[in-house]
């Protein structure tokens, strides 16, 4: 681990009674069949019981009818059926605030992050971790040009949002129950998991690993998605946003004072010039300068408002499978332990 990290005394924990996979959906047709075969087998070949919950995200395909075809033949599959779709980061929030497991391992569905790699996890929670990482050494399967924008994401966020995130590391980790109740209670609108991971400060390491092509479908986190989702954690994690209006404020009023001292030199040593393009330069430089300023300020404020209106964060419209399950009437979410309060309204 980074020598910047807090010091931990690990203690070792038993192996989990009860191992919860979290995998959110959105028009996942396609990845299911092996999805569902995959993971079939790696619970019949867990050495203790496992949870799954799969989270439905509003897809527009087939999806969900797959996945409540699985629950009704195996009790251990739960299917959360969300309102609508509320992106790839509150459909992961709901499936951790109702898994029920020791250890919870959130992940995608699209098996690029390789099941047997859950069992080097689960070893590290036994030592004592309380979050353990996945972290890419390959990824296979990607242009040059994902790769590297990848590369460039993470040491950027690294380097100018939050300093303990890991890099080469996506949403792919074990969670213990405790710093999950410690998740759990970080209810902001605008989230950005694996950065809220790390905040919390548990105890965590990596497992690193190869990633493998995507079996079948499309990415769901195309370029677009990436820069939503870096804006996200930026404006989360840090105001360096607000800052940097500053810098441009700085750097605007330099370049400002120059051009004011050349009128000066112009004007006192007699030299005729007409100025309007140097005026229209200097005038367009200021007025982008305070356009961008108000353009990041209004971002914060609008993160601000939303926040404020304590909207759920998630809404789920029905519950299927699992043991002892009941279906959860539409707006409704579940109670965090200790608090009686809805989870999805925190």
């Amino acid at each position: 681990m980074s020598s910047r990290k807090t010091c931990h005394i690990l203690r070792q924990k038993p192996f989990p009674r009860t191992l919860s996979l979290v995998i959110p959906l959105y028009n996942e047709e396609e990845v299911f069949p092996l999805l569902r075969s995959e993971v079939t087998k790696f619970m019949d070949e867990f050495p203790a019981r496992v949870e799954v919950v799969l989270v439905n995200d509003g897809s527009r395909d087939r999806t969900v009818e797959l996945a409540a075809l699985w629950a009704g033949s195996d009790s251990r599959i739960v299917v959360l059926q969300l309102a609508r779709n509320f992106g790839h980061q509150l459909a992961a929030t709901a499936g951790l605030d109702n898994a029920s497991g020791d250890a919870v391992v959130l992940m995608d569905a699209d098996l690029q992050d390789p099941l047997s790699v859950i069992h080097r996890m689960v070893d590290c929670y036994c030592q004592g971790y309380h979050v353990v990482y996945g972290q890419r050494e390959r990824r296979q399967g990607e242009s040059v040009f994902k790769t590297a924008t990848a590369w460039l994401f993470y040491r950027g966020m690294r380097r100018f949002v939050s300093r303990d995130l890991p890099v080469d590391t996506g949403d792919f980790r074990l969670l213990s129950r405790e710093s999950l109740h410690a998740l759990n209670e970080m209810r902001e609108t605008h989230r950005f998991l694996r950065g809220m991971a790390s905040w919390i400060g548990f105890a965590e390491c990596a497992v690193r690993y190869e990633r493998a092509p995507r079996a079948a479908g499309e990415t769901k986190y195309p370029l677009s998605k990436m820069f939503k989702l870096a804006w996200t954690a930026a404006t989360s994690f840090s105001t360096i946003p607000l800052r940097l209006s500053i810098y441009l404020a700085i750097v605007t009023g330099i370049f400002g004072l120059e051009e004011a001292v050349r009128a000066l030199i112009t004007r006192f040593l007699g030299t005729t010039v007409a100025g309007w393009t140097s005026l229209m330069i200097v005038t367009a430089l200021v007025g982008s300068a305070i356009l961008f300023c108000l353009g990041i300020l209004g971002q914060y404020v609008g993160m601000i408002f939303e926040q404020s209106k304590s909207r759920p964060l998630y809404l789920i419209s029905e519950r299927i499978g699992g043991q002892n399950a009941a279906v959860i009437p539409a707006g409704h979410g579940i109670e965090r332990p200790g608090t009686g309060a809805r989870a999805a309204s925190a």
